[in-house]
């Protein structure tokens, strides 16, 4: 027996089978969903506390280090929590971390912020990529186009120096209601029409 209660369940096992009905009920359940990812998101940034990964900072000090400069820089809240969530996929995306932050922003933001922090791996290498045996100047492949700067800007103000463990970073908590706002609803989503 499922714990689901009957009135709370879709009379489906098929999406093909699906009605009107059924995506009413869906409807709620998403709606409870969506409102809860602020939290969850806050959540996930905090697996990031203690992993230093040789660093002197950990991800999470880096993290509230890059959204702290670009706030107090007076970059808009979007843009400072785009810094707050640019490294936010290092748990799960070892390899392409910033694929998996660019994905959790890009339904909240705007497609400048989206392709800054898509990109931002392959800007900031501009700053050690030479230490790996690889091309430093990768970046060069994107010059022309219009986040070409802006992607430059965040890595060499934000990203690139948020790693001293002299530095003390806003907290969490206080990039809460910034989390909230940004993530209050969608601008661009296939589903918001279940909103």
């Amino acid at each position: 027996m499922n714990n689901h209660e009957t009135h709370d369940v879709v009379s489906f096992t098929a999406l093909k089978d699906s009605t009107v009905e059924d995506w009413k009920i869906l409807r709620a359940h998403f709606q409870q969903l969506a409102t809860g990812l602020p939290d969850r998101i806050l959540d996930h940034l905090k697996l990031l506390n203690g992993d230093f990964g040789g660093f002197p900072v950990d991800r999470l000090q880096h993290s509230l280090q890059t959204a702290t400069l670009a706030h107090q820089a007076g970059e808009d809240e979007e843009y400072v929590v785009c810094a707050l969530l640019h490294d936010i996929g290092d748990t799960l995306g070892c390899y392409n971390h910033a694929d998996i932050a660019a994905a959790i922003l890009q339904p909240f933001v705007s497609e400048e912020n989206h392709w800054m922090i898509q990109h931002h791996g392959i800007f900031q290498g501009y700053y050690f990529f030479h230490h790996l045996g690889l091309d430093r100047n990768l970046r060069e492949q994107f010059r022309g186009h219009p986040c070409f700067e802006r992607t430059a800007t965040f890595c060499e103000k934000y990203d690139n120096p948020a790693f001293d463990p002299n530095r003390k970073p806003m907290r969490l908590d206080e990039f809460a209601p910034m989390v909230h706002r940004v993530f209050s609803a969608p601008k661009r989503s296939i589903y918001s029409a279940l909103v």
